[in-house]
């Protein structure tokens, strides 16, 4: 999980150190990939014409996290954003059909909840039976406005809504992960005890990392049940994250240095019979290198228990013949007992290797399906359109269902080439042209 400010920024620097995938250049092995990376930035550049072009393709920043994740067969599961605030959730490609009921949610904070400045984006869903929501919140800034930053979260509590009956509330999920910038932090209680910028600074080089953590505004007001309280965070071996001088890791002074870039999480535990959840922080760091803003990014590493037997309800897609250029070409598949398609389930096809789920070139309502010719009921066969795809090479099909925003069924590899009608054709080059 990584959380950051990237104040306006677009990216500059390398993102595989902050991935685990390198150390500034140098390689690294690592010995096993996560199954998950969740992304939070906050204050990615929203002006009107950023906004319009990040709604038609993704923004610099998811491009770029999604380059380097791509290469080690990360797919792109879900993104939402809200002005500056953006989060996404990559897999492996072997977990998409475990996953269902993927869900987003905004809540905007900023100028008494009309403005999306300030507020939280979210995505919920399932991994492989057990709930998991994941929140990126923006609160209310500067020293003073605490109760400000108090509200900001109690309504982003409130307004939060999901349409899965036994998780409807942020706090129903079996596991919260909640990544925070502007969370109540130690600016306000430093204050009152006249600690300066400098103060502060020297503090840091001391290393009294601890001494400044027993003064740290969060803490207090998760303590006093004010806000926070229903989570759990480690305390920070890391020195504060905000504020630093561009491209250098020297703090700005004209602020107070503070640590306003945080990862909490929950476990509801014992909401199941046969299982006891749980969730281990492996590492809680900041990472010093990165220094294009004025904040350093934050990142947490999490293991959490899922069900290992967890049986899924799946779409299962017959081997795909050979598809040709220029002509319909049909698919078939099968529903298991516990499918239940609606009318507004798809099937997309994508390239392979592809690393989002946004990167269908082509999609048909299942809707549209026909019995299959054997008989079956259960076996569904669906026709593409002729400009379904437009070059050769390997594809394959998902689908989806739109009441569950899941992946139900992945098809195996297969081709699509040009249809050879045994004629030649003839290309002449006259000079000049």
């Amino acid at each position: 999980m990584v959380t950051w400010n990237v104040a306006t920024r677009h990216p500059e620097e390398d993102l595989n150190q902050m991935l685990g995938f390198g150390v500034m250049g140098k390689a690294k092995v690592q010995e096993k990939l996560p199954d998950f990376y969740v992304i939070g930035l906050q204050e990615v550049k929203s002006q009107p014409q950023n906004i319009l072009l990040d709604a038609i393709f993704d923004d610099p920043w998811t491009n770029s996290y999604r380059d380097v994740l791509a290469a080690k067969d990360y797919v792109k599961v879900k993104t939402i954003r809200l002005q500056g605030l953006l989060l996404s959730l990559f897999c492996l490609r072997k977990h998409l059909l475990h996953l269902r009921d993927i869900e987003t949610q905004y809540t905007k904070t900023g100028f008494g909840g009309m403005w999306g400045n300030k507020g939280a984006v979210t995505i919920r869903l399932s991994i492989y039976g057990c709930s998991v929501c994941i929140v990126n919140c923006h609160l209310t800034p500067h020293d003073h406005l605490l109760q400000e930053r108090i509200q900001d979260y109690n309504n982003i509590i409130k307004a939060q809504l999901f349409r899965a009956k036994e998780t409807s509330n942020i706090f129903f999920h079996d596991s919260i992960l909640w990544l925070a910038k502007e969370p109540p932090n130690k600016s306000t209680l430093l204050l009152m005890d006249g600690l300066s910028a400098e103060e502060i600074d020297n503090q840091v080089r001391k290393s009294e990392i601890t001494w400044l953590l027993e003064k740290d505004q969060l803490r207090h007001v998760m303590a006093s049940g004010e806000a926070f309280s229903e989570l759990h965070e480690h305390l920070p071996t890391f020195p504060p994250s905000y504020k630093f001088e561009f491209h250098s890791s020297r703090y700005d002074l004209k602020r107070r240095p503070s640590w306003t870039d945080r990862i909490l999480y929950k476990v509801n535990a014992n909401v199941y019979e046969n299982l006891t959840l749980h969730a281990e922080l492996v590492s809680y760091r900041s990472l010093e290198d990165y220094i294009q803003s004025d904040h350093k990014p934050v990142v947490g590493e999490f293991v959490i228990k899922v069900f290992s037997d967890y049986f899924e309800r799946v779409v299962e897609f017959l081997p795909v013949d050979t598809w040709f250029l220029d002509e319909e070409n049909t698919a078939s598949y099968t529903l298991s007992g516990d499918v239940q398609p609606t009318l507004w389930d798809w099937i997309g096809v994508f390239k392979d290797g592809f690393s989002s789920l946004e990167d269908y070139l082509c999609y048909v309502y299942a809707v549209k399906s026909s019995v299959s010719g054997n008989g079956n009921s259960r076996v569904k066969q669906v026709i593409f359109p002729d400009t379904a795809v437009r070059a050769p090479g390997p594809y394959r099909l998902l689908y989806f269902s739109h009441n569950s925003g899941s992946v139900l069924g992945m098809s195996d590899v297969f081709q699509v080439v040009q249809r050879d009608n045994g004629q030649v054709t003839q290309f002449v080059c006259r000079e000049g042209y």
